[in-house]
């Protein structure tokens, strides 16, 4: 199994191209060129406010870096929800508070990500056109910045990139990750050429704790039969033995070492003279095939694929 690093917003990664010494030969003023955002993560200089002497074009643009922010992304703004017009860190700060079970269920909603037009600068407070550079003060309000998905975050060590396949941001760096268009998401590169496609794969709730995994920032698994979970939730079913997948009882992991047991245990307890000649048959989980198989009260042993993940259909 692979697991797919899925984390809401994240888009082309800042680079500017323009960060030179902006003081002016004077010695006396100095004007600042604030940056105004291109597609594709380019930036050019616009004319703008006017700062101290002798401050550098990297000084400004870095000032107050990694010091602000919420638990979900560090980033120098805040947003002003289209939804409900409230002003919120970050879209996941906004969800998570008006889907709060206190919040009237009528109310609650989650935030059209891209639909965000307005942010405010955390450093002066100016509220403004969703931009990467502010127009009052012209410091980057986020060295990560999608113009798409409205998307700021100063910590690039999370390799954020744009998936246009997903529509929304990725992490994990767009080199180690390719988008199916069957499945409709962002899959680790070690699955190209190995995966099942399962149409829609992420377009679902988590069948554990019913998150919908496509926006999901908790890391998702992909399980052998092409279907997909949270990685915490899979490994707490293994904690509670489960091990066939939720949606299509498919063994999740390999399950040969099991199997030997069961052969084992098997063999070491015959059934009463009365079942020994019972026939009943199965339809195995794992390979599909539909059998007739002698009955046994532990389990049903799988004559194709020798796999106990078995279902009773009928007697006979």
């Amino acid at each position: 199994m692979a697991e797919v690093a899925v984390d809401h917003s994240e888009t082309l990664r800042f680079e500017p191209i323009n960060l030179q010494l902006m003081t002016s030969e004077e010695g006396n003023t100095e004007v600042a060129e604030s940056l105004s955002q291109h597609s594709h993560g380019e930036c050019t200089p616009t004319e703008e406010p006017t700062y101290h002497a002798k401050t550098t074009g990297t000084e400004l643009l870095d000032k107050g870096y990694m010091q602000y922010g919420c638990p979900h992304y560090r980033r120098r703004c805040c947003i002003r929800a289209p939804c409900c017009n409230e002003i919120f860190d970050c879209r996941h700060c906004h969800n998570e508070a008006k889907n709060n079970i206190n919040v009237d269920q009528k109310l609650r909603h989650d935030i059209p990500r891209h639909q965000v037009q307005q942010v405010i600068c955390s450093l002066c407070g100016t509220e403004q056109k969703a931009q990467q550079v502010c127009i009052n003060c012209g410091v980057c309000m986020g060295r990560y910045f999608c113009e798409t998905c409205k998307l700021f975050d100063d910590d690039t060590s999370k390799k954020q990139y744009h998936c246009s396949g997903c529509g929304i941001c990725r992490i994990g760096g767009r080199e180690n990750f390719f988008h199916c268009y069957k499945c409709r998401c962002c899959y680790s590169g070690l699955l190209k050429n190995g995966h099942p496609c399962v149409e829609g794969a992420m377009h679902h709730d988590c069948p554990v704790c019913f998150e919908y995994l496509f926006e999901s920032i908790n890391d998702v698994t992909v399980m052998p039969c092409g279907h997909t979970m949270h990685k915490n939730c899979l490994k707490e079913m293994r904690e509670h033995f489960q091990y066939a997948c939720p949606l299509c009882s498919k063994s999740v992991c390999d399950m040969s070492k099991v199997w030997e047991r069961f052969d084992m245990e098997i063999a070491a307890t015959p059934m009463p003279e009365i079942y020994q000649n019972k026939m009943v048959w199965i339809l195995c989980n794992d390979c599909g095939t539909t059998s007739e198989v002698h009955f046994h009260v532990m389990a049903q042993k799988c004559p194709n694929c020798r796999s106990y993940n078995t279902r009773q259909t009928r007697g006979r």
